[in-house]
């Protein structure tokens, strides 16, 4: 333990940020670093309690007090080794991960929490400009040959477990960049693209082969891939929008979110896009959904100049702090404020969207919505709704971008052509235990399996997924496996 007074002489403290007014004019990060100093004070607020919650509030299973005393102890080179034995890609998670980790956290009990996911950042990023990250190749190859369909983190993670355990690894992703939403998905000014390419680039070093532009079941053989491919894991994702079918969806200008984030990061990458434009400068913009996607849109919309920015939720606000019904440790579905709705944005809840209005050339021009009033069930969750009579009404509109989330992956294709088994929600069917498809050779992680969810979990599916496949070729695994017996449901 660091230091066994430090969470009473220090409190929560998070890195400055650029002004919104000068960030809003790029999609830059803009979150600093903290400096030397505070770094080492935040590690020393955390307690190293006799049962450390944190470890089963995250995913992964980090083992975040050993790796908070070696930051305040500023040993470098051990935190970061204790923290890349949990997790493959800290540099993702400690930039767009909610830190379940965080809610766990005995302090949060009656003080601020230990500011978990910003001292993983700093040990990834230290790690990296002093040179301890390399790239680790196995001493041995088995001989076997695994091919990986989906490079978001459960692919990458999963292809890098495997090659790890020696297996000849290949990556195919449909896209022209390896990434998945990681790269054409979360905007660049929560993740610039040179950390997902300095990840691949690691990745190829260790010996992954990335084979882009590659649409299995389109332009690559399926049955080529099963001849060739000692097991295959398929890591999708979970890619087809929850779509509003209500009048006027066809009208020009209702767009889903996914549709318009992929085009902005390919733009900042200087790549064509697909289709029309979708651009938010000079217009009402609306987006229906109140998730991290949908703030996504009200950040990149802002960044566009759009005229106004209103977001809606179809659920009742959340309160600002746990209820009886969300006690510690569990994750608290409390009010989330990021930094795109302090950019600005007209936050509404309890609304119902009824139609797209158009004008008469087919482009929408207002929405029609109506307040909802919600009644409660007995543990606290919103039941059920009816409209509030006379609260119907018309807004201006004229860029409306669809955030609701994702139903399940794909089916035609890939899916379809192999005929392994789904689930009733959609997902491609897999215990949690083997990750292994009603097809023995074929196994599926991430959100293709357990439907939309956090990248943390994608990457802890990811490498699971990758012991059992190992287990299947080789009879045995070497790889690490992950305590699950506390672990708490996010």
């Amino acid at each position: 333990m660091g230091k066994p007074t430090g969470f009473l002489e220090f409190t929560r403290e998070l890195p400055t940020k650029r002004n919104v007014r000068e960030r809003l004019d790029d999609y830059n990060e803009f979150v600093d670093r903290l400096p030397e100093q505070k770094l080492n004070q935040q590690a020393a607020r955390c307690m190293n309690c006799g049962v450390p919650f944190c470890h089963s509030g995250c995913p992964l299973g980090n083992i975040i007090p050993e790796f908070n005393d070696a930051v305040y102890r500023k040993n470098w080179e051990e935190a970061y080794e204790i923290l890349i034995s949990t997790n493959n890609f800290p540099e993702f998670t400690g930039r767009i991960c909610p830190a379940p980790c965080e809610s766990a956290c005995v302090l949060g009990i009656n003080q601020p929490p230990v500011t978990i996911e910003e001292i993983e950042k700093h040990i990834i990023e230290i790690a990296f400009d002093k040179g301890f990250v390399k790239s680790r190749k196995p001493n041995l190859r088995t001989g076997k040959k695994v091919a990986v369909v989906g490079s978001g983190p459960a692919g990458l993670a999963a292809a890098a477990q495997l090659n790890y355990a020696g297996h000849s690894v290949t990556v195919f992703e449909r896209d022209d960049a390896p990434g998945g939403l990681l790269r054409y998905g979360i905007p660049d000014f929560k993740l610039e693209k040179w950390v997902v390419e300095r990840r691949v680039k690691l990745m190829e070093e260790e010996g992954v082969v990335f084979k882009c532009n590659a649409n299995v079941g389109v332009n690559i053989s399926i049955n080529d891939l099963l001849r060739e491919y000692h097991a295959i894991v398929l890591a999708g994702g979970s890619t087809i929008p929850r779509n509003l079918p209500i009048p006027g969806r066809e009208l020009k200008g209702v767009h889903f979110a996914m549709e318009f984030l992929k085009q902005q990061n390919k733009r900042i990458s200087k790549l064509p896009v697909e289709g029309d434009d979708i651009l938010a400068g000079k217009k009402h913009v609306v987006v229906i959904g109140g998730g991290d996607t949908g703030s996504d849109c009200v950040g990149t919309s802002n960044r566009h100049g759009a005229v106004s920015v209103t977001q809606f939720e179809l659920l009742p606000k959340p309160p600002e702090s746990r209820t009886a019904f969300m006690p510690w440790p569990t994750y608290p579905m409390t009010l989330k404020t990021s930094s795109s709705h302090e950019e600005g944005a007209n936050r509404q809840w309890a609304i119902a969207t009824k139609a797209f209005i158009g004008d008469e050339k087919g482009q929408l021009k207002s929405l029609q919505i109506v307040d909802l009033e919600w009644k409660f069930s007995e543990d606290g969750r919103p039941a059920k709704f009816v409209e509030v009579a006379g609260s119907e009404r018309e807004i201006p509109c004229e860029l409306a971008l669809l955030a609701m989330g994702f139903v399940h992956p794909q089916h035609e294709g890939l899916v379809e052509e192999l005929g392994v088994e789904l689930d009733e929600r959609g997902n491609v069917k897999a215990s949690e235990k083997a990750f292994q498809t009603n097809i023995p050779k074929i196994f599926t992680a991430g959100d293709m399996r357990r439907g939309q969810s956090l990248v943390v979990w994608a990457i802890s599916e990811g490498r699971e997924c990758a012991r059992k496949v190992d287990e299947y070729i080789m009879g045995f695994s070497m790889l690490e496996k992950k305590d699950e017996s506390c672990l708490i449901s996010v």
